[in-house]
C-alpha cells in the first residue's frame, strides 16, 4: 500500500509537468496499471464522430520505470494529436493483451491474417480464406524470410519482396496490393507508395492471346474419355463457369428439361449467387448437359480450398491433352455473348465480376462490336436519307 501511494504522489508531479506543457493529457493509476487520460478521436468502430474524453490503457505497471515509460508515451500521443497522425491501432490490443509495436514480423503477419480473416467485407468465410492463401499469403511469408535472411528492416524487407517479383506481371500487382495492406494494417508509412511500382500490367492484355473458336471448342471435347470429366467441359464451354463454380452449381432446371436451361451458381464461390444461361443453347443437347455427372471431387471447404478444386479441373486439362486451358473456355464464352449482343451488363452479372471488370478485361472485342453497330448504323441513316 505504501508503494502505491507514493507512485499516487509521483503521478501527481508528473500530470502537473504534462499540463504545464499544455499537452492535454493526464495519467491515471487504474489498480497496478496506468493509463492516459484526455480527448482523443473516436475508437475504431464507435457512433461518435468527433473526439471526446476518453480513456488509453497503456498497458504499463504502475511503477517508477513504468511512470517514465507513461510520461514518454503521452508526449508521443499528444504529438500524434496534434499532427493529426493519431491511430487507435496502435494502442488497442490485437492477441493476448499485447499491441502491435509489442509484436516481432512473425507476431504481427499472424495478427494481419487474424484481421483480414475476420474483418474482410466479404461474408464467405471459404472465398476469404482462398484469397489469404492464394494473394497474400505466398508474398508475406516471402517478405517474411527476405527481412529474416537480410537482416532488412520492415520497409526495407516490402521493397526488396515487391522487386522480386517479374516487373509489369500480374504477380507483381498482387505483391503490391498485399503488402500495401499490411502496411495499412500496421499504420507504416512507405516512402515510395507500392502503387507506383505496380508497372502497366493489366487483365486485359491476358486476353490479346488467340482464344478457341466455337469448332475448336467442339472438337476438343472428343479427346476427354471420361464422361464426368467431358461433362465438366461441357458445362464450362456452354456457361462460362470458373473452374470450381462446376462443382457448386444448382443443375435442376438442366435435369427438369428446363426450356432455358439456367444453372445457378452457389453463393459458397468466389463470387457469390448468381444465373447462367447457355451460349450456345444448343450446346446443352449436343454435350449432353441435361445428365449431370460430376466427377468424385472433395468439395468440403472445411478440408480443401476453391483454388485446390479448380486446379484438378486445370490438371484434368493438361493430362487429357486439350489445346487450351479452362479459363480460355470461359473467355471464349464471354466473347461469344459479345457477337451475340448481350448487353454487358447482363454479361458481367452471368460471370460474377463486375461491369468494370467485364468492359477492361474484354476491351477489344467490345469496341470491335460498338464500332461495327455504330457503322451499321450510320449507313442505315445515310440510306434513308438518300432515299428520301
Amino acid at each position: 500500500m505504501t508503494d502505491l501511494t507514493a507512485i499516487d504522489a509521483r503521478i501527481v508531479q508528473l500530470n502537473q509537468r504534462l499540463k504545464a506543457a499544455r499537452l492535454g493529457l493526464q495519467v491515471e493509476r487504474r489498480g497496478q496499471k496506468l493509463s492516459l487520460r484526455g480527448t482523443l478521436p473516436p475508437r475504431p468502430g464507435s457512433d461518435r464522430l468527433r473526439s471526446h474524453q476518453q480513456r488509453l490503457s497503456l498497458n504499463i505497471p504502475a511503477t517508477a520505470a513504468g511512470l517514465k515509460q507513461a510520461e514518454q508515451t503521452a508526449k508521443v500521443v499528444a504529438a500524434q494529436l496534434i499532427q493529426n497522425t493519431f491511430d487507435w491501432r496502435d494502442y488497442l490490443p490485437l492477441t493476448g493483451g499485447r499491441r502491435l509495436h509489442q509484436m516481432d514480423l512473425a507476431e504481427k503477419l499472424d495478427a494481419f491474417e487474424q484481421h483480414f480473416l475476420t474483418n474482410s467485407c466479404s461474408a464467405d468465410l471459404a472465398s476469404v480464406k482462398t484469397t489469404w492463401k492464394k494473394a497474400y499469403a505466398p508474398y508475406l511469408n516471402k517478405l517474411g524470410a527476405i527481412a529474416q535472411t537480410r537482416n532488412f528492416t520492415l520497409t526495407e524487407a516490402i521493397y526488396a519482396t515487391v522487386q522480386s517479383t517479374p516487373k509489369h506481371s500480374r504477380s507483381r500487382q498482387v505483391c503490391c496490393t498485399a503488402l500495401n495492406a499490411l502496411a495499412e494494417f500496421l499504420n507504416l508509412e512507405l516512402p515510395t507508395p507500392l502503387k507506383t511500382l505496380w508497372g502497366t500490367y493489366s487483365p486485359s492484355r491476358t486476353q490479346m492471346r488467340q482464344l478457341p473458336s466455337d469448332e475448336e471448342i467442339v472438337e476438343a471435347i472428343a479427346q476427354i474419355p471420361n464422361p464426368n470429366w467431358r461433362f465438366v467441359y461441357g458445362i464450362m464451354a456452354t456457361y462460362g463457369l470458373r473452374n470450381h463454380e462446376v462443382f457448386f452449381c444448382d443443375y435442376t432446371a438442366l435435369e427438369q428439361g428446363n426450356p432455358e436451361a439456367t444453372v445457378e451458381v452457389s453463393p459458397t464461390t468466389k463470387t457469390g449467387q448468381h444465373e447462367v444461361w447457355p451460349f450456345y443453347p444448343e450446346w446443352v443437347q449436343q454435350f449432353n448437359l441435361r445428365e449431370v455427372r460430376l466427377p468424385q471431387v472433395n468439395t468440403d471447404l472445411n478440408q480443401t480450398t476453391l483454388q485446390q478444386i479448380g486446379q484438378q479441373v486445370t490438371t484434368q486439362f493438361r493430362r487429357y491433352g486439350l489445346p487450351f486451358s479452362p479459363y480460355d473456355l470461359r473467355h471464349a464464352w464471354a466473347v461469344r455473348t459479345i457477337h451475340f449482343g448481350l448487353p454487358d451488363t447482363v454479361a458481367a452479372q452471368m460471370m460474377g465480376h463486375s461491369v468494370a471488370i467485364h468492359n477492361r478485361t474484354y476491351h477489344r472485342w467490345i469496341t470491335r462490336r460498338d464500332q461495327r453497330q455504330a457503322v451499321a448504323s450510320a449507313l442505315s441513316q445515310s440510306q434513308m436519307s438518300w432515299r428520301g
